[in-house]
């Protein structure tokens, strides 16, 4: 078996490695001067201007605060819906981990509306103190925090929750027994027990901290982070300096990466359910449940709040709303325009047959690597399996300037094309980065597979491509369906990689949000906005339900 994938199993690495590594590495060499002007030039620019260590440390304790805030936030909840038992949890449980499902550019032009110094609790505030100025700007790095915060919370809540999930209530009781304290039995048993998943959860948002974009380009101001600052180095014409950001950049994320990867063979030993979880605690007093469900359903006003502003924005026509607490014209007249006039609707059909090409061929891709490296447990299956994860660890500016460098240059030879300036750059790095999404969701579900099944299949007779079409392809289509739906809507929203590669001609959706927002059409920015908030809704339904598959 092994013989027979090994030829086929090459190709696909040698093709990830094409689309993966390579442009990676010709981002080096090009950093390095290239053959013949080999130079460190650049990299000692890098380490001897103050900015550039600046940003360097800026990502580094942004990321940091971002664990710590999304910790305080997502842990407490994980335990209060899991723990705890009173009227509206489900629901309310599916809502606090909505933001997960918002694109990053919608959630902070959402946040943006909302808490901005034009925002409504600006002007509210304004007008209920009779202030001539806006009481504060969401400038800065406290911005930033306040928008990772929201977003990120999620990751803590979920890990935690399905950690909790897990324990076994017999150590529980055995340690309340003991004599042990509710608070001690809660940092001596259940927190280290929860070490695992706490630990993934850390590197995830600190990665995606680290990767973030959308926040420090919106809000930042002169608070430059490195992806922000790789991008202002690209448009001052300093594209070797930029190059040699992206590749410290790069080395920190593959070092995130090598972590994230061992804390997941940690959790994998570390954790399974050996007994009966424990049990949720009722609130008994009427007085309980009403406080509980009131603060619940608080905590979803507010995270639905942006949302909802978001729809309400949408349906202020152009340059209407100027120093009023309310809109005082709301009508359809943004969506009308933006289905009549064929300038508006320009980058919403790029946006979908950009986003549906990248979708179809990462889950061709995606399951070519994952059978493979399902089939194979040796270095070749680890090779595809790593290949497919480092897309998601490299951030998304990272990639965009080494697919940038790499296909700008006509090398056939060298593997190299002129893809910048043409419709097709963009898809591929879409297809790019969602690989991880397509290739995991693939991965995941093979690995669940019994392989009883095919060989039952081909005992009776069945070919090896009569077995995918008939056996594994139906096994695997909820899968694969939420794999395809969040890489369709997270291509469809892709504002990182975009801003870097796109032409007037290809500009997607997000560019035309930033665009919208700069000549401050805010009604036509959010209605594209709710365009993508929709699409980002229905492909988090689609993955709930694949995982209920």
């Amino acid at each position: 078996m092994k013989r027979a994938t090994l030829l086929p199993a090459l190709l696909i690495a040698a093709l990830l490695a094409w689309l993966v590594g390579y442009p990676l590495l010709m981002t080096l060499i090009e950093a390095l001067g290239g053959p013949g002007r080999w130079t460190l030039g650049w990299f000692g620019e890098f380490f001897s201007r103050r900015d550039e260590w600046m940003a360097l440390w800026r990502s580094l304790w942004i990321s940091a605060a971002s664990v710590i805030l999304a910790a305080v936030v997502g842990v407490p909840l994980a335990f209060l819906f899991e723990r705890t038992e009173f009227p509206g949890r489900r629901v309310l449980g599916a809502i606090v981990a909505l933001p997960v499902a918002l694109p990053p550019l919608v959630g902070v032009i959402a946040f943006l509306f909302l808490y901005g110094e034009s925002g409504f609790a600006s002007r509210a505030v304004q007008a209920a103190l009779g202030l001539s100025q806006p009481p504060w700007r969401l400038v800065g790095p406290g911005a930033i925090l306040l928008v990772h915060a929201y977003s990120m919370y999620v990751y803590f809540y979920l890990f935690t929750r399905a950690g909790l999930a897990r324990l076994d209530a017999a150590l529980l009781e055995a340690a309340a027994s003991l004599g042990a304290s509710r608070w001690r039995t809660l940092f001596r048993v259940t927190l280290p027990l929860l070490r695992p998943a706490l630990a993934g959860a850390a590197l995830l948002t600190f990665m995606t901290a680290l990767a973030s974009f959308s926040a420090p380009y919106l809000f930042g101001g002169g608070f430059r982070v490195m992806t922000t600052q790789i991008v202002a180095s690209r448009l001052n014409g300093e594209l070797g300096l930029a190059q040699a950001e992206t590749v410290m950049l790069a080395l920190l994320a593959l070092l995130g990466l090598q972590a994230m990867r061992r804390a997941d063979r940690v959790a994998a030993v570390g954790t399974g359910v050996r007994g009966i979880a424990p049990a949720r605690k009722r609130l008994r007093t009427p007085l309980a449940r009403g406080l509980a469900g009131f603060f619940g359903w608080l905590l979803a006003i507010f995270l639905l709040l942006p949302h909802a502003v978001l729809a309400l924005v949408s349906l202020v026509p152009p340059f209407t709303w100027t120093s009023q607490f309310f809109p005082p014209v709301l009508n359809f007249g943004n969506w009308t325009s933006l289905v009549s006039q064929s300038e508006r609707l320009r980058p919403v059909v790029n946006s979908l047959w950009m986003a549906a090409v990248a979708t179809v061929a990462a889950l061709g891709l995606g399951f070519a690597a994952a059978r493979f490296a399902a089939a194979r447990r040796d270095r070749m299956g680890g090779l595809l399996e790593g290949l497919i994860a480092v897309p998601w660890a490299v951030p998304g500016t990272v990639f965009a300037v080494a697919l940038a460098t790499t296909f700008s240059a006509h090398q056939p030879w060298l593997g190299r094309f002129v893809l910048i300036g043409t419709p097709w750059i963009l898809p591929l790095a879409y297809l790019v980065r969602n690989l991880p999404l397509t290739g995991r969701a693939a991965l995941a579900g093979l690995r669940q597979l019994d392989p009883s099944l095919e060989e039952a299949a081909a005992s009776l007779g069945a070919g090896r491509w009569r077995r995918l079409g008939r056996v594994t392809l139906p096994l695997l289509r909820p899968a694969l369906a939420a794999g395809a739906g969040l890489a369709f809507i997270t291509a469809l929203g892709d504002f990182v990689v975009s801003i870097v590669l796109y032409t007037f001609d290809t500009r997607p959706i997000s560019i035309e949000i930033l665009s919208s927002l700069r000549l401050q059409d805010l009604g036509m920015a959010a209605a594209y906005g709710v365009l993508l908030m929709t699409a980002s809704a229905a492909a988090f339904l689609l993955w709930g339900q694949g995982e209920a598959g």
